[in-house]
């Protein structure tokens, strides 16, 4: 494995939990770790998570495993992206194109979100690996349109509509603490976000040759609904606990979307992964990709672009493991006889996945 140049101080992935929480202020800690209201939801995927056990094959020779998988025809090193982030500037300068750099550099997928620094055109430029331009609409047919011809021009492997933001939530560790993000006080046109339809999705793929991927579905109806239109990616999330109050953990609504689907599209999904052996169960309860967040983003305020880079170094290590341990050579050896309902061990919590967060603290 080639290591990046922040190897020797980050040995274990809890340790970016630990930088980054020293390096941001409260506000910006609070932004990145918080979610809505009683932040239920976002318990819930941990606990979703938590509520899988492995059924382990012995006795098969894993002396080689490859961790490798594919995405939209490209080989990727995990099968993981990075997801999009609003704001990524609040962690890092370099927000965007650092992690756009990271994810080239160590080669896995970055979703670019249209509400971070700098622009499209320019972390597109700053990594050499596949990209996905998510868009929050904020204005009419055009306004879609014009980002879908920037985003085609700057080579993105495909588009992304968030459909779980028709209203914004109430996150109430900002608002306790009077913080507003400086792209919010500052933003317009969020009715057109309300507004968003299945027309819309209509007219999209009517229009344009770019696959398209629909963020933030939820149930297996409107998972159907997608493929029916001829979405090519579902992407299975709740946006990180951050915008409805008391949904179901992604984990949970993972095996009723891949039943809806049935294999006529691909399934993402996000929501809580933070550990290695949670994407192996992420894959093996049918999705074909694993996205995580909050966890590339402690990478980043630790350490910039390495940071990023150095939490995937780590996050293979862990796949690697889990794949050999669990008796399979590769992803595609994974199915569901792979897992099992258990209940949970620990208290779910968004860092719930590290237990080690207060060692050496005197705990």
């Amino acid at each position: 494995m080639t290591l990046s140049n922040a190897d020797d101080e980050f040995l274990n992935l809890h340790e970016f939990v630990k930088a980054a929480r020293l390096k941001l202020n409260q506000y910006i800690w609070d932004y990145l770790v918080g979610g809505t209201e009683t932040e239920t939801t976002l318990r819930r995927n941990r606990q979703a998570l938590d509520s899988v056990a492995f059924r382990p094959r012995v006795l098969v020779d894993v002396s080689t495993v490859d961790t490798s998988h594919e995405f939209f025809g490209r080989k990727i090193r995990l099968p993981v992206a990075l997801a999009p982030v609003g704001s990524l500037e609040s962690f890092e300068a370099g927000a965007g194109a650092s992690v756009s750099k990271a994810a080239g550099d160590y080669g896995v997928p970055v979703f670019v979100s249209s509400v971070t620094q700098p622009s499209l055109e320019q972390i597109a430029a700053a990594g050499s690996g596949p990209k996905v331009f998510q868009l929050y609409v904020r204005g009419d047919d055009q306004f879609i349109d014009d980002h879908v011809k920037r985003a085609v021009d700057s080579g993105y492997d495909a588009f992304c509509l968030t459909v779980d933001t028709a209203h914004y939530s109430r996150r109430e560790r900002d608002i306790a603490k009077r913080f507003r993000k400086p792209w919010r006080a500052n933003n317009t046109g969020m009715e057109f976000q309300a507004g968003l339809n299945w027309g819309h999705v209509e007219r999209f793929k009517a229009k344009h040759k770019i696959p398209l991927i629909i963020k933030g579905i939820a149930t297996g109806a409107d998972a159907e609904r997608a493929v029916s239109l001829g979405v090519d990616v579902v992407y299975v999330s709740n946006h990180g606990g951050r915008q409805m109050d008391h949904g179901r953990g992604s984990v949970d609504v993972l095996p009723e979307v891949v039943a809806a689907v049935a294999g006529r599209a691909k399934v993402y999904v996000d929501g809580g992964f933070s550990r290695g052996s949670d994407i192996l169960k992420g894959i093996a309860l049918g999705a074909d990709l694993v996205v995580v967040g909050r966890l590339y983003c402690y990478g980043l305020a630790a350490n910039g672009s390495a940071g990023v880079q150095r939490v995937l170094e780590i996050l293979e290590d862990e796949v690697h493991e889990c794949l050999g341990l669990c008796g399979a050579t590769s992803f595609k050896q994974l199915d569901r006889t792979f897992v099992h309902p258990a209940m949970p061990v620990v208290t779910p919590h968004v860092h719930s996945a590290f237990p080690l967060l207060t060692l050496n603290e005197g705990y």
